[in-house]
């Protein structure tokens, strides 16, 4: 049986997630799967994501896709476009890594634990406006690299930060959660929109592949992703910009209850927040709905944090 081309990016993350996949399709369908390393843009790139754009991570594997070099491609879903690509399909989003952050700090510190004056690196945004929100004094600086190379600027010998603050999913994935020193509440940090989740992706007109890919795909998560992406795209971010959002299956309606406890129906719960840059300012609103309505439930979300005045943060340096 001919083995199906998975695209992936050569980095320890993009890998492991990449087989991860290649491993359930196969155990799922019985199709053999080999890699295909691919080269993107951001990884040649030492420049901050938010100046290199949207898509920067995935572009070079959507060009492999529709050259016929791959068949199908695992992208952190977080790092794709939101406007639908017109000849290739989302085929499969898996079950959900956890989606929080992750503190990694030198002595086994947490947030609080950091000496006002600390050095926190992280590469993202939305990140560093949350941080300064938190009235913490914490200097953070901006930085780039692989899960391991940002590990190392804490913990290795010639460590030059006091914390970093990463993915949860990623650290996971890669085996190294013995070095996470807190996981941090989505209430101080809300997560990137489907952070933690993966985008199995493939040519639309492959409709047995599509098919056979489906096998992978989570409904649940795929729910909380539309919602979170839903509203990404209706504030017209991307996503390098300061915004978060995380949705959640509850009962019921009510955020602290756990699916799949009998009580009332399955609902979608979803958090939204926009920041200025400098975490001075911040608009956080939520919003309940059907799963069936996941999309929906992010525009009308981005629609009320407009009214609300979002769209002045997005840009803001003031």
């Amino acid at each position: 049986m001919k083995a199906l081309r998975l695209g992936t990016r050569g980095s320890t993350l993009a890998l492991t997630q990449s087989q991860l996949v290649a491993d359930q399709l196969t155990a799922a369908t019985g199709r053999p799967v080999e890699l295909v390393r691919i080269v993107t843009r951001g990884d040649t790139s030492s420049a901050p994501v938010a100046q290199l754009g949207v898509g920067v991570f995935v572009s070079a594997l959507r060009d492999a896709l529709l050259a016929d070099e791959i068949d199908f491609a695992v992208h952190s879903y977080k790092d794709l476009p939101t406007a639908e690509h017109p000849r290739l399909d989302i085929a499969a989003v898996p079950r959900r890594e956890d989606p929080r952050d992750a503190l990694v700090a030198r002595d086994g510190r947490t947030l609080a634990d950091l000496a006002p004056g600390s050095v926190i690196g992280t590469g993202a945004v939305r990140r560093i406006a949350q941080l300064r929100a938190l009235g913490l004094e914490l200097q953070v600086t901006p930085i780039r690299g692989n899960i391991d190379t940002r590990i190392a600027r804490v913990l290795g010998p010639e460590a030059d930060l006091d914390a970093v603050v990463l993915a949860h999913a990623g650290v996971a994935r890669i085996g190294r959660t013995a070095e996470i020193t807190e996981t941090l509440d989505p209430m101080l940090m809300l997560p990137a929109p489907a952070q933690g989740a993966l985008a199995v992706e493939c040519r639309s007109a492959d409709g047995d592949l599509v098919e056979l890919l489906a096998a992978l795909d989570h409904a649940p998560t795929r729910a909380a992703v539309m919602a979170e992406r839903s509203l990404l795209a209706t504030l017209e971010a991307g996503c390098a910009a300061p915004v978060a959002a995380y949705a959640r299956l509850v009962r019921g309606g009510n955020p602290s209850s756990v699916p799949g406890d009998g009580h009332g129906e399955e609902m979608i719960h979803l958090r939204g927040a926009v920041f200025s840059p400098d975490g001075v300012r911040a608009i956080r609103l939520s919003r309940t709905g059907t799963p069936a309505s996941a999309a929906e439930i992010g525009k009308a979300l981005a629609a009320e944090l407009l009214d609300a005045g979002a769209d002045t943060l997005m840009g803001s340096t003031e």
